[in-house]
């Protein structure tokens, strides 16, 4: 499928910039990619009820953000844990793919969303401290089911914490002997090294700019700053696509179709598959990397948002 009609639209706005990095490091480049970026008509997210709050954690406290909808709930709500990307080193709980998708979640689910400010790989920080943010997160969070008036828990998220969200499922699962009631990894990168593309993404990256593209190079840097001096051969808690995955619940992945990360999603629901656990995969047409950062009106975009709302309604009670 081409790209989605307002992405393609804008392409001129990207030409000429030769990498990613580039697009970072320079000005009038990085300038280029944020008109690129950005929808000031974009339907804002729906209104809902926000809490800031903090866990416990080994290496200190952990932010967090409760998101729940307006009104009395008739009954225990869906719990949702939810992840935001950033190349392990950039984001927080104010970019919209965090903020706007736990309240997209919050709304659509009926769910009580709790979106972890994880400590970011920068300053010497490496895993993993930012995995265990997030698994103390979970863990306050079952512990907490009742207040926060929940009745199961499940856990997701995009990019880099879709990585934390399947690894700390990992852990809890090896740990604790408890795995979320879903599993919802968006655009995720499971892999040390980026398993080669299928013959589909492969003719969608030679559509793709250079400004686009998540290369080796990019994604390697990417998991050695993660991972520290072990990222040669990270473990599977860092990169779960190396790991044994049986016994893992219901999991849903979604990969954009212009993205080089796809390989990895791909790879690691065949993984899933292979070991017997309740897969479903989506291919999110025409967008690219990072596609939560845009409004639901972009009918893609909403029909991922609803296919999560939708899993995490029909999650099996349990915390």
């Amino acid at each position: 499928m081409p790209f989605h009609p307002s992405i393609a639209s804008r392409l001129k706005l990207l030409e000429g910039i030769p990498s990613k990095a580039a697009a970072i490091s320079d000005p009038g480049f990085r300038s280029a990619l944020e008109a690129f970026d950005s929808y000031p008509d974009a339907t804002p997210p729906p209104s809902v009820v926000t809490e800031e709050r903090t866990v416990p954690g080994p290496h200190g406290p952990v932010p967090v953000r409760i998101y729940r909808p307006h009104g009395q709930a008739k009954a225990l709500r869906p719990g949702f844990v939810w992840v935001h990307g950033g190349a392990f080193k950039f984001g927080d709980l104010d970019m919209r793919e965090a903020d706007w998708t736990a309240r997209d979640m919050a709304a659509t689910a009926d769910a009580v969303v709790i979106s972890v400010d994880y400590r970011l790989a920068v300053d010497g920080v490496t895993y993993p401290v930012p995995l265990d943010d997030v698994v103390s997160s979970i863990r306050w969070v079952r512990a907490h089911s009742a207040d926060l008036g929940i009745s199961r828990v499940s856990v997701g998220g995009a990019s880099a914490g879709a990585n934390l969200a399947a690894g700390a499922a990992l852990r809890l699962r090896d740990e604790d002997g408890w795995v979320p009631r879903q599993l919802i990894l968006v655009y995720a990168i499971l892999h040390g090294t980026l398993p080669p593309p299928s013959e589909s993404l492969a003719k969608a990256q030679q559509e793709m700019l250079p400004v686009m593209r998540l290369t080796a190079d990019v994604t390697a840097g990417m998991v050695k700053n993660y991972v520290g001096e072990e990222w040669s051969t990270p473990s599977g808690y860092a990169m779960p696509g190396s790991a044994n995955l049986t016994g893992l619940g219901p999991t849903l992945v979604l990969n954009a179709e212009y993205d080089d990360l796809r390989a990895s999603g791909e790879a690691f629901s065949a993984s899933l598959a292979a070991a017997g656990v309740d897969i479903q995969q989506v291919l999110v047409k025409g967008l690219l990397h990072g596609f939560l950062n845009l409004s639901r009106d972009f009918t893609p975009v909403g029909d991922a948002l609803n296919l999560m709302a939708k899993q995490l309604r029909v999650a099996s009670p349990g915390v």
